[in-house]
């Protein structure tokens, strides 16, 4: 028979009878107290003026220090800086200005969002809501003497065909500037147009729709004085005029004209006021987006059981919006105007990508159309299962492409099925999942108050940047923060 090979014994330092120096540790040895785990010792930030006797003796806490202050991290108590555009600007340390935040609902992922808005707005940064469904984000832009636009059934409209801030720059730029501004402002109407009849039919316009539309929209430009409302875009498609007719391939026949352009003008007809969308579009503007300060499109009227007109409303505003921020720059490299920053938080992704088939395309040409510099991009949702629940697997992949190039991703508590569907996209340990898993635990019941106790993860964020180490943080609010914070507002008494 073979002997086994006996492994070496550790040796271990006993408790001297005599006296002597304990190890670094303690003494060793049963019922000597040796300590098995030393934990880290908590991290302190401080100028030299404040820590003036230690210097120089302190030691960097190893958190980034550049950005917006969002609170102090899990492991070690230290501070931790973060924001996507200083992040990517000034710390070099994301390859485009954009993040993706998860989480579910109610333990604050709207909550660091506006912690780095306010905080980017200290830098110079204008923060941008593209459509706040709750809303999350209307007291803070008040506070920030911001403009806030309501938009909804009866209480505001925004014309899709609304060049907006882009019909200023256009007549102050000259040469090679002025056209591409034209080319921008142009697919980005023809665009908006395209989503909302995507959204009524439940599915994308065809190849000779979308001709259709952009040469109807390119004469309607020469021939409209003023700002044309979708009213005068059926008009100009009922006209058919012969550029119309020549790109619908009618062969010289103006039945046949009718027959291709029928289903296109029964959706273009739906979205003036009789249809499920209502008149909320086809209406002129009633306020106008101003570019050089924190503006809110607050779109909380629409009742949740009305997702399509939110989808509508949301992409609506995406797409004026990101016009305003085109023209803004593009006047900017002219030297006309002082180079501007945005910070443009597109919130509840879900909803639009939801809403009928083709969006996801629809959402990809705005975002990648804001690729310009100066702009970062906050997009938030729910769960990866919200971008991989589409019906075709083209949709899913392509959803699944908004996490894969956002230059960092921020996860609140998440359920464990979550993780394997995160994981595809974002590198995580072991120990980086259970502690996401861990924060999405219920809340405890209170006996003694009668209450719910806060979750367990409300604040707590696990902040990735390609495939270094996960930063645990947690958010808490000050005292000046809680007032524009308060998203239960209505079950206050």
């Amino acid at each position: 028979m073979s002997r086994q090979r006996r492994q070496p014994v550790e040796r271990r330092e006993r408790v001297p009878r005599g006296g002597g120096r304990p190890g670094p540790r303690g003494w060793l040895g049963r019922g000597a107290g040796a300590a098995s785990y030393v934990e880290a010792v908590p991290e302190w930030r401080g100028t030299t003026v404040q820590v003036c006797g230690m210097w120089p003796f302190g030691a960097g806490s190893g958190t980034p220090v550049t950005g917006v202050p969002l609170g102090r991290t899990l492991t070690s108590g230290a501070t931790l800086c973060c924001d996507p555009i200083s992040w990517f600007q000034r710390a070099k340390l994301l390859l485009n200005p954009s993040e993706f935040v998860l989480g579910k609902p109610g333990l604050g992922k709207s909550t660091i969002v506006r912690r780095q808005a306010l905080g980017l707005a200290g830098y110079g940064v204008h923060p941008l809501v593209f459509g706040d469904l709750k809303p999350d984000y209307v007291d803070l832009i008040h506070a920030l003497d911001g403009q806030v636009i309501t938009l909804g059934r009866g209480r505001g409209s925004l014309n899709v065909l609304d060049p907006g801030e882009s019909i200023d720059a256009v007549n102050r730029l000259t040469g090679e500037a002025r056209r591409a501004l034209i080319g921008d402002m142009h697919g980005r109407r023809l665009n908006a147009v395209g989503s909302l009849i995507t959204i009524v039919r439940g599915s994308p316009v065809t190849d000779r729709e979308e001709t259709l539309l952009s040469t109807a929209l390119r004469l309607l430009d020469d021939k409209y004085d003023g700002v044309p409302v979708l009213g005068d875009l059926l008009a100009m498609l009922r006209e058919a005029p012969e550029p119309l007719r020549a790109v619908a391939l009618d062969r010289g026949d103006i039945n046949r004209y009718r027959d291709v352009t029928e289903n296109l003008e029964s959706s273009l007809v739906s979205l003036l006021g009789d249809g499920r969308l209502g008149d909320m579009f086809s209406k002129p503007t009633t306020e106008p987006m101003k570019r050089d300060r924190p503006v809110c499109f607050d779109v909380s009227s629409i009742d949740d059981a009305e997702t399509q007109l939110q989808a509508a409303a949301l992409l609506a505003c995406w797409s004026y919006g990101f016009g305003a921020v085109a023209a803004a720059q593009a006047l900017a490299d002219a030297g006309l105007e002082p180079q501007r920053h945005y910070f443009v938080i597109l919130d509840e992704l879900w909803r639009v990508l939801r809403a009928g088939r083709g969006l996801v395309d629809r959402v990809d040409a705005l975002t990648r159309l804001n690729r310009q510099r100066g702009v970062g991009v906050a997009m938030i949702t729910h769960t990866m299962s919200d971008l991989l629940a589409l019906p075709t697997e083209e949709d899913r992949m392509k959803a699944k492409g908004f996490v894969e190039r956002a230059g960092m991703v921020i996860c609140g508590g998440l359920p464990n099925a979550e993780m394997p569907l995160l994981t595809q996209v974002v590198g995580m340990t072991a120990s980086e999942q259970q502690m996401i898993v861990d924060w999405s635990t219920p809340p405890a019941w209170d006996g003694s108050e009668g209450d719910e106790s806060p979750p367990p993860g409300l604040g707590n964020f696990m902040v990735k940047v390609g495939g270094r180490p996960g930063i645990p943080v947690h958010v808490d609010l000050t005292a000046a923060e809680r007032e524009v914070n308060d998203t239960n507002r209505r079950w206050a008494t």
